[in-house]
């Protein structure tokens, strides 16, 4: 805990911003700039792998997988698509990171039906990412505070290495809130690991990469850090010796505390980490120490909660099995998807 205490000093205003989208990858990306917004009463952030969130529709997919687990029919589409929305409806969150989303398109879908039927608004931060042998891609929803977003690719040097391995699937968003004394800058990251429980060496060096941006961030001035999303770590969760994917891009794995995450799953009880049917604890959300209670910030941000709400996605007996048979099972029976939710909240210190 004592390497989460080591704080950087005060961040730069405008000109962080400014530097900070200097290493990212923005072309054919919409990057989005204005003024702050005024800060909501508090910060919710969420994360939620949606499972195959495709429509009916096969012609924008071209890889033989996807095709396949698209929704089989509009009826089946139009299930996905409602039951999706009523889970984020019941979570109010602030910002989400989604996984496993086909395109911007189905997106809009779960934006409207959200905004008609549930009467909220959410704007869409995506850029297409290069998983060609899935076709699935991370996005965010969220209601205020966007300024920029975009993805960021590994040089040539670092695809050579043997020490890195490129994240198809990322977006990185930069978010603002307020003016003057009170205003406050949060950057997210979104990220889908390489699945599969013998990956875990391809893990640990995608998150060798994302450690490698975190650290870049941290050494322009930024503070408050999120990374979350779907990490696809097998190995239960350890405090003492986290699963070699969590402890690298955590920063335990170098003797500089500057760009350490800490892992919020702590604040889950051990009979509430299971964040997958089969009991994996595949999901996450880190956060920079800044955002901690204990951090020395006088305001801003911190920490306040985290919970998974399975009861939102389980509809009847937990399921056990869903590919290929997904949309065979009974709508009165299926769960929404494999994933659950993972809900962090946040308030405002001043």
């Amino acid at each position: 805990m004592k390497r989460l205490q080591n704080r950087l000093s005060p961040a730069p205003l405008w000109m962080t911003l400014w530097r900070l989208c200097l290493p990212l990858a923005i072309s054919a990306v919409s990057v989005q700039t204005a003024r702050a917004d005024e800060r909501p009463p508090e910060v919710t952030i969420a994360t939620w792998n949606l499972e195959w969130f495709y429509d009916e529709n096969e012609g924008d997919n071209f890889s033989k997988l996807s095709k396949q687990l698209s929704a089989p029919t509009r009826k089946d589409w139009d299930w996905k698509r409602d039951r999706v929305a009523e889970v984020i409806a019941a979570i109010k969150p602030t910002i989400i990171a989604l996984q496993e989303v086909e395109n911007r398109q189905v997106l809009w879908y779960l934006t409207r039906r959200l905004e008609e039927h549930h009467k909220q608004h959410y704007k869409i931060a995506f850029a297409q990412g290069s998983d060609f042998y899935t076709e699935q891609d991370v996005a965010f929803l969220y209601h205020s505070g966007l300024v920029e977003y975009g993805r960021r690719e590994a040089s040539n040097e670092q695809r050579r290495s043997k020490k890195y391995y490129n994240i198809s699937k990322h977006l990185f968003a930069h978010f603002v809130w307020g003016a003057g004394e009170k205003r406050e800058r949060l950057t997210l990251l979104n990220v889908h690991f390489r699945a599969g429980e013998t990956s875990v060496e391809l893990r640990t060096r995608q998150a060798s990469i994302a450690h490698e941006w975190i650290g870049d961030l941290r050494r322009r001035g930024v503070d408050n850090i999120v990374v979350l999303g779907d990490f696809n770590t097998w190995v239960p969760y350890s405090l003492n010796s986290p699963q070699p994917e969590l402890a690298t891009i955590r920063g335990l794995r170098n003797d500089d505390s500057a760009d350490d995450l800490f892992d919020l799953h702590l604040f889950l009880d051990k009979d509430e980490r299971a964040t997958h049917m089969i009991g994996t604890q595949f999901d996450r959300i880190m956060v920079s120490s800044t955002l901690l209670e204990n951090s020395k910030r006088k305001t801003g941000l911190v920490f306040e909660s985290l919970r998974r709400p399975k009861r939102l996605v389980v509809r009847g007996k937990t399921d056990t099995e869903h590919r290929d048979r997904y949309y065979k099972i009974p709508e009165k029976e299926r769960d929404v998807s494999d994933h659950y939710p993972l809900v962090a909240k946040f308030r405002w210190r001043d």
